[in-house]
């Protein structure tokens, strides 16, 4: 069994917190910012960041041929308008801890969708999950529809959202494609962030961007942590993962996500928010971590 180095064990560590703390992060942006504004400008500067670090290190950028292209455009539809687009509407809703907590059903989607649409085997493992995911969403939009300022609304935008990422997921398994995967992830970013552009200036009130200094501090942190470091430390990290590990570590980002909110954005978790990630790790663990002896 493959394991990881001291290194690389503290390279997923900070990479999980970086993950983690970008959901109150992005929420601190967005009382300045309006959403797809918000995207267009943090995917946009990301992108250009990340392809001139991928050049430097003499990756592919450039797709050859319409079949390369075809793929970026389809994998960038769930992954980048759907996954990126629905959750910047649902976080503009919810707590960011909550929205994080929605936003991270994903891996449960990924195999709902496989056994509903692609054949894969239904497993015992599957269902306990698939209850887990339900009994969150379930406490969760119960708490929202209680509450006289809650906004039920976001449990479906991150919901949305969730189902496109687990989409994403799936294609970018199932489609075949000779571009380099860190090319495929900066023209996803680049077609992503042009098309919330356009979006941006057809919906959205023209953008003032006079910000405050922690607004500012957050858009920095959205750019050179989520969109740069975070990008580069998944690369040299994923071929070496093991699915126990990352499995470990999808379950802590929401968990971060609700603690930090507490400092950065002032928000104060409820029972509710605890209970929902308790059935989200569980789901997770469910369906990513391995079966003993398999």
């Amino acid at each position: 069994m493959q394991t990881l180095t001291r290194k690389q064990l503290i390279a997923l560590l900070v990479l999980t917190l970086m993950w983690g703390i970008n959901w109150p992060m992005m929420k601190l942006s967005l009382r300045e910012l309006q959403p797809l504004h918000f995207r267009a400008l943090t995917m946009s500067l990301g992108m250009l960041g990340l392809m001139l670090y991928f050049r430097t290190r003499g990756v592919r950028l450039m797709p050859q041929g319409w079949s390369e292209w075809r793929a970026i455009l389809i994998l960038a539809l769930p992954n980048m308008l759907g996954w990126h687009g629905l959750s910047i509407y649902g976080l503009q809703q919810l707590s960011s801890g909550r929205a994080a907590i929605l936003g991270f059903t994903m891996p449960v989607w990924t195999v709902l969708l496989g056994v509903l649409f692609y054949r894969e085997q239904l497993s015992n493992r599957l269902i306990v999950a698939a209850v887990a995911v339900l009994a969150a969403i379930g406490l969760l939009l119960a708490n929202e529809l209680g509450n006289l300022a809650g906004r039920p609304v976001g449990i479906l935008w991150m919901q949305g959202a969730a189902i496109c990422w687990a989409l994403g997921t799936i294609w970018t398994r199932r489609l075949p494609t000779t571009l380099p995967t860190e090319a495929l992830i900066v023209w996803m970013m680049a077609f992503g962030a042009l098309t919330m552009g356009l979006l941006a200036g057809m919906l959205e009130a023209p953008q003032r961007y006079d910000f405050s200094v922690p607004v500012w501090l957050s858009l920095i942190y959205g750019v050179l942590i989520n969109y740069g470091a975070a990008q580069v430390l998944w690369f040299s990290l994923a071929r070496a993962l093991p699915p126990s590990t990352s499995a470990m570590s999808v379950m802590a980002i929401p968990l971060i996500g609700i603690m930090s909110a507490t400092v950065i954005v002032g928000e104060w978790p409820h029972w509710q928010d605890f209970a929902a990630v308790g059935c989200v790790m569980l789901a997770i663990a469910a369906v990513l971590l391995p079966r003993r002896g398999g």
